[in-house]
């Protein structure tokens, strides 16, 4: 079973790019972006799959508890990524929606400034969705189409909505009430400003309790550790299999569901 694992991991860290894969890349202008985050996703899953076959010798329970402690790691960095995702659409919406209020100022049109404002991110930035949104409304716009939130949702299906997808929505609003455009622009940057700021403040609210429930969570390894060091032999116990490994499924479904059940806690928090 070792055997089986460890070869699959090598499997997935060095499995070959298909030559749709391979054709794709090389006609994307960015082509280091994308195979790089290819190539860190291939490094990270066999690094796990190499961990779980390492702990595989140590037994079924110690194989369970590692899989439980990895999975749990691994959602909360997704959960990471997804936030940092998040932060960057909102800092390059604020770019867009600056350069959009500039460019309207001095009397340009409305796609007319969509189209600069995606142009300087996809020069800055070349995978910022909110720049491929922005160039779709801009195109839209130049056909004669109307700005519909509906359309836009359809359009680029997995964009948040509180990203370029506001821009779509200032724009109807303007088209469909004759509100000035500008003045939207500028409404919907201060609410943007207004937000991050406010969840800046709850983030270094909620910092104290994050620093909380890591602490208790490790507190069963110190405690581990600590056993260990005075010659009770808690290690052996736990990975000898039998009411030991239980102890250790069990501990460790304890640990990792107070991590989930705290980040889901401090979420809520930070979404009211």
């Amino acid at each position: 079973m070792v055997a089986v694992l460890c070869a699959a991991a090598i499997a997935v860290l060095w499995w070959p790019q298909s030559r749709a894969e391979y054709r794709l890349l090389g006609m994307r202008p960015s082509r280091s972006a994308g195979s790089s985050r290819a190539a860190a996703a291939r490094s990270r899953y066999g690094i796990v799959l190499v961990i779980i076959a390492v702990a595989a010798s140590f037994g079924a329970e110690v194989a369970g508890s590692v899989a439980m402690i990895v999975a749990v790691v691994l959602w909360r960095d997704a959960r990471r990524r997804r936030a940092s995702a998040a932060r960057l659409d909102d800092e390059s919406l604020l770019v867009a929606l600056s350069i959009m209020i500039a460019e309207m100022s001095v009397g340009s049109l409305a796609a007319t400034a969509c189209t600069a404002a995606a142009a300087e991110l996809s020069r800055t930035s070349p995978d910022s969705a909110v720049a491929q949104g922005l160039a779709s409304l801009a195109g839209r716009a130049a056909l004669g189409g109307q700005i519909r939130v509906a359309d836009l949702t359809a359009t680029r299906a997995g964009i948040p909505d509180a990203s370029w997808q506001r821009i779509g929505a200032a724009w109807q609003l303007s088209d469909r009430h004759g509100l000035p455009m500008a003045d939207l622009l500028v409404a919907l940057r201060s609410d943007v400003l207004a937000h991050n700021a406010f969840d800046s403040r709850t983030k270094a609210g909620l910092a104290g309790p994050r620093a909380t429930a890591t602490v208790l969570a490790g507190l069963p390894v110190l405690g581990i550790a600590l056993g260990q060091a005075t010659g009770a032999n808690p290690v052996g116990v736990l990975a000898g299999g039998g009411l030991g490994g239980i102890l250790l499924l069990v501990g460790t479904a304890l640990v990792v569901a107070g991590l989930c059940w705290s980040d889901r806690i401090v979420e809520r928090v930070g979404a009211r």
